[in-house]
Order: C-alpha cells, then structure tokens, then sequence
C-alpha cells in the first residue's frame, strides 16, 4: 500500500528512513527491490536507511520516547544538511502492542511528535 509513496520518493531524490520489525526487513528490502529500488546503493549513498526496532523504538531494550524524538530531529536534520529535498520517513510500530518496557509512554511520544514534525516538510507515516 506504501509502495508508491517510497518509489515516488526514490523517483524524486528523497531520503527514505524506514523502521521495520526485525522479522520483515528482508522482505521490506526485497519488496523494494521488486519496485526497481536498488537497495544496495541507495543504502550506500545514504539514500535509504532501513532500520530494526531494536535500532530505533527499542535501543537499550526499551522504549525511550525522549531518545527516539531525538533520532527524528537528528534524521530530518542530517537528511536536509546531506542534500536530499525531502525525508519520507515510514516505521511499523507494532512493537507497541507487546509487553514491551517503556511502552507506557507511546502516547506521549506521538503527543510530542505532534510538536516536532511541523517544523520540517517532510513526509512521514
């Protein structure tokens, strides 16, 4: 359902920033790759970065909403300093439906991210 959304980000030069669950990021690239998206070098060049939960939502094993807002700020940050028009940011959250450490303050984050976001134009869902 996301596909066009990605491809036409790839189409017009934007950062793709994708948080997936673990299990699926190889299917997350492969599917990319089905769409024509060469993963390898769109990885490369900094165009794509496809990171697991643990990497972002769940660093150190929990929940850290303060940490994750900072990765935000930082991704759509460097995005813009490296040159890219746009960030499309996309992230499965599904985590937060398990018994996960910190999940407590998921509605917080998203309250706060609701802060964040309208100081860039980019895309994110």
């Amino acid at each position: 359902m996301l596909l066009p959304y990605v491809t036409e980000g790839f189409e017009h030069g934007d950062k793709a920033f994708h948080i997936v669950d673990p299990e699926h990021r190889d299917a997350h690239l492969q599917r990319l790759r089905e769409e024509g998206i060469d993963t390898e070098g769109a990885e490369a060049s900094g165009q794509l970065a496809v990171m697991r939960w643990e990497e972002a939502y769940l660093r150190g094993g929990r929940f850290d909403q303060h940490a994750m807002l900072a990765l935000i700020e930082e991704v759509l940050q460097t995005a813009r300093a490296d040159g890219f028009p746009l960030t499309r940011l996309l992230a499965n959250m599904e985590w937060a439906l398990q018994n996960r450490p910190g999940v407590e303050e998921v509605v917080e984050y998203e309250t706060r991210l609701n802060y964040v976001l309208p100081k860039y134009d980019d895309a994110v869902t």
